[in-house]
């Protein structure tokens, strides 16, 4: 067992009373842990402070949401970080900061979407979420990371990467930057979203994928979990994210482009499922605006992809070479599956 792993649970619990502790695979940006204390169960998780600069703002986030909905009547479970013996969330052990959680019982995550089912599912919890939170004091809620999602702020990165990058890589990328500056409406697009009254900040996910909600054994929605990234956003980011991550049958790792297309029962049922929740407290053009939100949400990550490339790939790193050129022109050809698939559903 890692003594700097047990330290930090038997800052939280008295040390005879853990009985074990087993790292969870699942998950790129925490370290997770299921810790077994007495009866009981529970999920620590180390923060990642290369993506989160300032944990403490994501503590005094959830801290507003759950005074938020403390004595509201709020059919949905919120996980959020239990308290220690000082009555603090958070646990700084001199390095790194930890959290403990509650463990669900009788519930399960996956990493891909399987099943329309499971797809509305994801979206009915994604949409109750925001939907909970829908009279919150948007003035109050901090960025946890800055232009996560701004489409503007990629492009112009991406732009920067055209200069200063690798020239090697600019050069054998060319037809594929030439088909992403192609693409540039879609920023356009993006900013008329951003000044629009129609489109409201609300309290969004921005992680909106598959393994950030809990199922129960009949794949039905318990809730959404890792709330790191809650944060102000617009109702394009969990809209386009979950189009982004559910309706192509393979992922954005996947080399042979000819697998890549738009399953419609998939986009349906996200469709059917969000508006099923949040279709009441949104605006008409917001309604609108879910075959555009998938379009921006890939755009923006082929974009990161090709940039991060481009920078000899500081960020995402690369398990082969080309790996993060790959993953641009995956998400590339999503994007025009998903043009072509709009413009048949338009007609």
């Amino acid at each position: 067992m890692n003594e700097k792993i047990r330290k930090v649970v038997s800052h939280f619990f008295s040390e005879d009373t853990i009985k074990s502790i087993v790292q969870v695979k699942s998950g790129l940006i925490n370290q997770t842990y299921k810790v077994h204390i007495g009866d009981a169960y529970y999920v620590l998780q180390r923060i990642n402070s290369n993506v989160f600069a300032h944990p403490e703002i994501i503590h005094n986030n959830l801290d507003l949401l759950k005074k938020y909905i403390s004595g509201k009547e709020v059919d949905m479970p919120l996980i959020l970080p239990l308290s220690d013996q000082e009555g603090k969330s958070m646990y700084f052990d001199g390095e790194e900061f930890y959290r403990f959680f509650p463990w669900i019982s009788d519930s399960l995550t996956i990493e891909v979407v399987k099943t329309p089912h499971q797809a509305y599912e994801a979206a009915k919890q994604f949409a109750r979420f925001t939907a909970v939170f829908n009279d919150f004091d948007m003035k109050q809620l901090q960025p946890v990371i800055h232009d996560f999602h701004n489409l503007q702020w990629r492009f112009t990165q991406f732009q920067a990467a055209l200069v200063a990058g690798n020239q090697s890589r600019i050069k054998q990328s060319k037809d594929l930057i030439q088909a992403m500056l192609h693409k540039k409406q879609l920023v356009d697009q993006y900013n008329q979203i951003k000044v629009s009254p129609f489109f409201r900040t609300r309290v969004m996910h921005h992680d909106a994928k598959i393994s950030n909600v809990l199922l129960d054994k009949e794949d039905s929605g318990i809730c959404v979990i890792d709330l790191d990234t809650v944060m102000p956003g617009y109702i394009i980011s969990d809209w386009g994210d979950m189009v982004r991550t559910y309706v192509c049958p393979v992922s954005e790792e996947e080399s042979d482009f000819s697998k890549i297309y738009v399953r419609k029962d998939y986009f349906d049922a996200i469709q059917e499922a969000y508006l099923s929740k949040l279709g009441s407290l949104m605006s008409e053009p917001e309604k609108k605006s879910l075959h555009l939100s998938g379009q921006i949400l890939v755009y923006m990550q082929a974009l990161r992809f090709m940039t991060d490339f481009l920078l000899n790939d500081e960020y995402y790193g690369a398990a082969y070479e080309g790996h993060n050129f790959i993953r641009a022109g995956n998400q590339m050809h999503l994007l025009q599956a998903l043009q072509s698939f709009d413009d048949s559903t338009s007609r």
